[in-house]
């Protein structure tokens, strides 16, 4: 169950950790730091009450729920960029 909001930033930095490999390269990608979206992805996985990331030595993996919420956060930021 969904206790908060969910946003596109949060969704957007979900991919950018994913595709990067490190917070700090997600964070540079995106021109903010990497203490902010630990704090966004932090806060998705408090809203969906279950952890998408395991991470473990300056790498990430996604988790089983991490993976289903991937492919479902691109088809969310596409669809939002089509509209601008």
């Amino acid at each position: 169950m969904i206790k908060s909001q969910i946003t596109f930033k949060q969704l957007e930095a979900l991919c950018f950790v994913v595709d990067t490999g490190t917070f700090r390269a997600a964070a540079t990608a995106l021109g903010t730091t990497q203490p902010n979206i630990s704090a966004r992805i932090a806060a998705l996985e408090r809203a969906l009450d279950t952890p998408l990331l395991i991470r473990d030595a300056g790498s990430v993996r996604l988790t089983a729920k991490g993976a289903e919420l991937l492919e479902r956060a691109r088809d969310v930021l596409r669809a939002g960029a089509a509209l601008l």
